[in-house]
């Protein structure tokens, strides 16, 4: 049953799809980027749905009093298959040419389950975090929202036909009933299970709901809004809300969640009160924004994965202009596919069963295709990168670790810290207690696995950018990290101190130069120490000079490890292996296409001198040498990584450091080794 067009429809579209593009371009200007609430755009585009396919089908309901499944399902088929097919076959080449093995595989399960109508379940599965850096070079990572809109199109209508034919009378408290439940589920998952409440449909519902219920009111009524001031004003505090939230929104706040129903109810102001004479309808239905909205399908489509291709291939290196290139570009493209694809298969005159076919094959091609690489383990074969990129590119995200929903990297779990193999009372053996930077921080993923097949259990209390102990909690808040709120660092202490188990080994470990204002930075073929803009703004603006700063810190290092002492082993890590060269820096894709930096594996570039080791650790080395504190267990990680006159931080087929501080899987092996050693030989000798 065709419906009466509605140009301001499309110019919100138009506005949605216009947002998430900014959005994930990440346009930063002086600093800050204004368009970090950009991902309100897909709520957006779901009250569309849920409006236009609830007048569908009630219309056709009411007018004739049948519906017909199959013109329904025909009519989102060629609306929806044949562009998204279009680019997953046109980013193939690309796939092949620029990703390596295990990315290639995470490409292809992407495609498959995104054919699969499922590709949120994959990606919340799998760990992705949306907004996070590495789902920045995931190139089908933008399909999770159509899976969700296709999920609602094959369940809703059938839902929608037993509710109007058994429950008629009852529709609307039904609908409204879910919109409820919908969004009282949000709200609490927003908090529990950040993950699945982000990409699913059930706490996504209440946004397709939004808009289900208004083209319910207006089917059944016969019309919107006639009150003409509601109509003048409405419309505009609609738009005025969606701006708000594509400006000041941002993806640290709770979402979806009741923070999210006022962007919601401005689209819905919109929908309802908006008419042909008013002021904002006439803006919204100018022929940019239409035109914009007629494509904003194949803008979405397209706009993700080339922003994912430049940022592997370094591209764009946040470059204003090249970024400004690229979204001309994706506009380019978007225009081409619309003519030439969405609208020929849109065509009623196009033969379906021709249609059919050809989408068929595509899906077998790609399915075929997809699954051949993640059997061929991402076709390693064709690759000509480095086995030491490959292998550590493997576990680039190793520092990923959650625990019911939030990350215990920077976030510590929802109660100040993460804990791993919790047993009995009466099996537990005693803790492991991981204080610390992010370079504690990057042990973890490996020490679960070591941990698990012992009596111990793992506690996970490091942090960011902050050596955290209990007397030195917001030390550099200055540097604009937040530590953590006085609430959760209370509550972090008491359990340290009181709750452990009698038997518990204190890990700590960290960069400690960082805070002592030393790093390595390469400068004409050169290690050279430098001082970051950051650290001598913190020792010019509070500790005065270097040597008040590092007296105080000392202080403050060996007051808590003294108090931990009393009670609790400490096993000390240092000196804090730091690498000239940052691997990371090797695994994104040159303009050539592979990687062909030959300097990178010469060993005077990668690797060091045991000796040069030696003299830039010497300040920290003493110190820790010097460190007289009971129950404290030394252990020099110069042993592992160096040998009688080099220290090896790569070699062929692995880097141990994984940018220029952070151990890297293998490396954190490495220690961990050494950890889950030392704590043997002590309870062996304490027995």
């Amino acid at each position: 049953m065709k419906l009466t067009y509605r140009p301001e429809i499309d110019g919100l579209r138009a506005i949605a799809v216009v947002a998430v593009i900014l959005y994930h371009a990440q346009i930063t200007i002086f600093g800050h980027q204004p368009f970090e609430g950009g991902f309100i755009g897909v709520d957006i585009f779901f009250v569309i749905s849920g409006y236009l396919i609830t007048s569908i089908i009630l219309k056709e309901l009411v007018t004739t009093g049948s519906f017909s499944f199959r013109y329904f399902y025909e009519r989102r088929i060629r609306r929806i298959l044949p562009a998204l097919l279009f680019v997953m076959l046109a980013s193939l080449p690309f796939a092949w040419m620029y990703l390596l093995p295990s990315s290639f595989i995470d490409f292809s399960k992407s495609i498959l389950y995104s054919l699969g109508f499922s590709s949120n379940f994959y990606f919340h599965y799998s760990g992705q975090q949306y907004g996070a850096e590495s789902g920045l070079l995931k190139p089908f990572l933008h399909t999770w929202s159509l899976s969700v809109e296709e999920q609602y199109y094959i369940l809703f209508p059938i839902v929608f036909l037993v509710i109007f034919k058994y429950f008629r009378k009852y529709l609307i408290h039904i609908l409204i009933l879910g919109f409820v439940v919908s969004l009282g589920l949000a709200d609490w998952g927003s908090r529990k299970h950040l993950s699945f409440n982000f990409y699913m449909l059930p706490t996504r519902g209440w946004e397709l709901l939004a808009g289900s219920i208004l083209a319910y009111f207006e089917i059944t009524k016969g019309h919107r809004s006639k009150n003409k001031t509601l109509n003048l004003i409405l419309p505009a505090t609609g738009l005025l809300l969606i701006g708000h939230y594509i400006l000041f929104f941002n993806d640290e706040m709770f979402h979806p969640s009741f923070y999210t129903l006022f962007p919601i109810i401005g689209v819905c102001l919109i929908i309802w009160f908006s008419n042909k004479d008013g002021f904002i309808t006439k803006i919204l239905s100018i022929k940019l924004f239409v035109g914009i909205g007629l494509i904003s399908y194949s803008l979405y489509l397209w706009h993700y994965p080339i922003f994912a291709f430049s940022r592997i291939t370094n591209f764009t290196d946040a470059n204003i202009l090249q970024i400004l290139f690229l979204v001309g570009s994706v506009l380019i493209i978007s225009i081409i596919s619309y003519f030439f694809i969405e609208k020929p298969f849109r065509d009623k005159k196009s033969n379906f069963l021709k249609i059919l076919i050809i989408l068929i094959i595509s899906i077998l091609a790609l399915f075929i295709f997809n699954l051949t690489s993640i059997f061929k383990e991402g076709f390693k074969k064709r690759t000509h990168f480095p086995e030491v990129i490959i292998n550590t590119y493997e576990t680039l995200d190793y520092r990923q670790n959650f625990q019911n929903g939030l990350a215990c990297h920077n976030r510590l779990g929802d109660k100040g810290f993460c804990i791993f193999n919790e047993l009995p009372e009466n099996e537990n053996k005693g803790d492991i207690v991981l204080l610390g930077d992010s370079l504690t921080d990057a042990l973890l993923s490996n020490l679960i696995k070591q941990v698990s097949k012992t009596k111990f259990r793992l506690i996970h209390m490091s942090y960011s950018g902050n050596l955290y102990l209990p007397n030195f909690v917001n030390f550099n808040k200055d540097l604009n990290k937040i530590v953590s709120d006085e609430s959760v660092h209370n509550f972090r202490k008491e359990f340290l101190e009181n709750k452990t188990h009698k038997n518990t080994y204190i890990v700590f470990y960290g960069d400690y130069n960082s805070f002592f204002e030393k790093r390595l930075k390469i400068q004409n073929d050169k290690i050279i120490e430098y001082e970051t803009p950051e650290l001598y703004s913190l020792r010019k603006n509070i500790y005065l000079n270097s040597e008040i700063r590092k007296i105080f810190l000392k202080e403050k290092i060996k007051e808590s490890l003294e108090s931990l002492s009393k009670n609790k082993k400490i096993l000390l890590l240092y000196p804090s292996p730091i690498s000239p060269v940052s691997i990371l820096d090797h695994i994104k894709i040159n303009k050539n296409n592979i990687v062909k930096d030959k300097d990178f594996f010469l060993k005077d570039k990668v690797n060091y001198s045991k000796n040069f080791f030696r003299k830039y650790n010497l300040e920290i080395v003493n110190f820790f040498n010097n460190l007289r504190v009971k129950n404290i267990y030394k252990i020099q990680l110069e042993e592992i990584f160096c040998n009688k006159d080099q220290c090896i931080f790569y070699d062929n087929k692995n880097a141990f450091i994984f940018d220029q501080a952070h151990p890297s899987y293998e490396g954190s092996k490495k220690i961990n080794d050494l950890i889950m050693k030392e704590i043997k030989r002590i309870e062996f000798k304490s027995n």
